[in-house]
């Protein structure tokens, strides 16, 4: 197609449209101009003629000035000073007529003629006239005075004479001018008229039909009628439009006799990324519900053999300890495949390659590659084509999930993304499984170090008690010393009840079940139990209000609770217990007694336990909140757990 710069400069439309209007600026500006000259001439003539008349008017006063001069003796020095007056103004006047004035504008016509007489009146006022004008001002005698006024009224009388033939010929110049300016406004006239038709035929030739005729191909090819083409005449802009509209027409053409071709391609490849979305959302749906590891690998490889026709499948699962992939999975394998492959050490055949380096591939098995020499396990299979997806999750390969053919093939691009994409799906989804297996270790553990501490901190200190206590026992019992035998065995009754509440008292705890919208109910059945148990009086207060922490804090509460409560049972000597609750900003909640008191200093020992404090502490560590424990001898204790929000 043509483009602006193929197109001639010369043969481009702005050219010539350009062109016409240039010239037709060029035109239309010089008779303008020519006729503003022309008026100008006629202006600056006008104001010769006024000035000329001016000087007959002068010729005139001036001879009745020197006459008056003459008859009335009495007004001789006001004639004089008249006289001079008149004079310099003649002279005056005279000047501006022969070199003119462009301000005004005053100027004589360039004509020789004209240029001849204005010559005649300069010689004629400075030979004759203003040389007898000055003899008359100084004559003294009255004759020769008349005399020489009587020759200067006819000098003066044939200077207005010459006046008037230059008047006449700069009106006759004026007149010419007139006419030309006339002339001038007809021509422009005439050609506004044949100029503004000629830009009509031009604009219609080169713009408007040219215009009309690709509109009328524009709609013929909006009905559908792409045989319309251009007929490109022309070199300029308009031709490469219909070179480019012939090309356009082509193009729609071919388009639309493939249109429901192309039409079935589209709607096969929105069906096909349909299916993958539709696949991708059941994988994610799917890998949401709960399961186990086996059963979800088993089940992603069951759909992505269904969508892509693989009979046979495997996952594989990357060890870490032993950097072998084991198979966690499989679909339709046989138990060869399974007991030959079973173990696949990293960077071994195919699969173990895309283990190393997380690269996908999709290989022909019954073509060579003399990179990688593949296991005989596939073909022996019947297998002809593969395909390797690495499990990713946070960049990390955690295995390989295979998909096998029996005829050959290559799976394209965007099946190979899709099964990406899966890949890293799953690959989230096993370290999300592996990630709750290892929390429920954790917690497991941590409940297994808490029941240790508690059992050490109660039992097994009673138990060590007892076991001094039988140790004396049977040393009294060996002296012969009755009394103090059964001094002995009174303490070990106390011991072994103190041990049978201490059990009890683990066994409440390990059994604490709440719903965590009920926590003051929580708290006021323990109180409950408590005071029951004891005989302390308690007491519950609740101050604001009070949202309910989470169901994995309730618990933690709870236990603080009952350990604190332990904990005045056992040493406090307390009468009564005060537990206050208040919400807002930070949940807090104290428990108080009245008892004996101890030294905060003495509690703490190189364990970082005692009498179950260190207990406390570690479970309000657990969920992120802060145990502080105020004593005074003789005053009570105060444990107070604060849990922001």
């Amino acid at each position: 197609m043509m483009d602006q710069a193929s197109i001639p400069f010369s043969s481009r439309l702005g050219t010539k449209i350009n062109a016409v209007l240039v010239l037709f600026f060029v035109f239309a500006l010089t008779v303008i101009l020519l006729t503003l000259y022309v008026a100008r001439q006629l202006e600056g003539g006008a104001a010769a003629i006024n000035d000329a008349g001016s000087q007959r008017m002068r010729i005139y006063e001036l001879v009745y000035r020197l006459h008056a001069m003459a008859d009335d003796p009495q007004s001789r020095e006001e004639s004089i000073a008249e006289t001079h007056r008149l004079v310099n103004e003649f002279q005056s006047v005279l000047s501006m007529l022969e070199k003119g004035d462009p301000d005004r504008p005053l100027f004589l016509p360039r004509a020789a003629r004209v240029q001849e007489q204005i010559r005649s009146m300069r010689s004629w006022w400075d030979t004759s006239a203003r040389p007898q004008i000055e003899k008359l001002l100084v004559m003294p005698n009255d004759a020769e005075r008349r005399s020489l006024l009587a020759a200067f009224d006819g000098l003066a009388q044939r200077h207005v004479s010459m006046i008037n033939e230059l008047v006449l010929m700069v009106e006759q110049s004026n007149a010419r001018n007139t006419y030309l300016m006339y002339m001038f406004q007809y021509v422009l006239v005439s050609f506004a008229l044949l100029g503004t038709l000629l830009l009509v035929y031009l604009f219609n030739r080169l713009v408007i039909r040219p215009v009309d005729t690709l509109r009328a191909g524009i709609e013929r090819m909006a009905e559908s009628d792409f045989g319309v083409r251009l007929s490109a005449v022309s070199r300029d802009e308009f031709g490469a439009l219909a070179v480019g509209f012939n090309r356009m027409a082509g193009h729609l053409q071919n388009i639309y006799a493939t249109l429901e071709q192309r039409v079935m391609d589209k709607t096969r490849s929105v069906e096909e990324r349909n299916r993958e979305l539709a696949l991708l959302y059941e994988v994610a749906a799917y890998l949401g519900e709960p399961a186990t590891l086996e059963a979800v690998c088993h089940g992603v490889l069951h759909k992505l053999c269904n969508l892509l026709d693989a009979p046979g499948g495997v996952v594989r699962l990357n060890n870490a300890a032993t950097r072998v992939l084991e198979i966690a999975a499989n679909h339709n394998m046989s138990d060869t495949f399974i007991k030959a492959e079973a173990h696949l050490p990293e960077g071994a055949c195919l699969c173990g390659g895309v283990a190393v380096d997380g690269s996908p591939i999709t290989r022909d098995l019954t073509l060579a590659h003399p990179a990688i020499v593949p296991l005989t396990s596939c073909m022996q299979d019947g297998f002809a084509a593969m395909a390797a997806i690495p499990i990713r999750s946070k960049n990390q390969v955690l295995g390989v999930l295979n998909l096998f053919f029996r005829e050959s093939r290559i799976l394209t691009p965007d099946e190979m993304q899709l099964l990406e994409a899966i890949g890293q799906h799953l690959g989230v989804a096993i370290e999300n499984l592996r990630l709750v297996v290892r929390e429920k270790e954790m917690a497991v553990s941590e409940e297994r170090n808490l029941l240790a501490q508690e059992l050490h901190d109660s039992i097994a200190q009673s138990l060590a008690f007892l076991n001094i206590q039988a140790q004396m026992l049977q040393d009294s019992l060996r002296d012969g010393q009755t009394e103090a035998a059964g001094t002995e065995l009174a303490r070990i009754r106390e011991g072994i009840q103190e041990s049978y509440d201490n059990v009890r008292e683990l066994l409440v705890h390990f059994r604490i079940k709440v719903d965590h919208a009920n926590l003051d109910e929580a708290i006021r059945s323990a109180l409950e139990k408590f005071e029951g148990q004891t005989g302390i009086r308690t007491s519950f207060n609740k101050r604001g209000p009070v949202l309910a922490p989470a169901a994995t804090s309730v618990i933690q509460i709870l236990h603080i609770l009952q350990e604190a409560l332990s904990n005045v049972r056992k040493h406090a000597e307390a009468t009564a217990v005060e537990v206050d609750m208040q919400g807002g900003e930070e949940f807090t909640i104290a428990v108080c007694d009245n008892g004996k008191g101890f030294e905060p200093k003495n509690v703490v020992e190189a364990d970082g336990s005692y009498v179950g404090i260190g207990i406390m502490r570690e479970r309000a560590h657990r969920i992120g909140a802060c145990l502080e424990v105020v004593s005074t001898m003789g005053r009570g204790t105060c444990v107070t757990l604060a849990l922001p929000r």
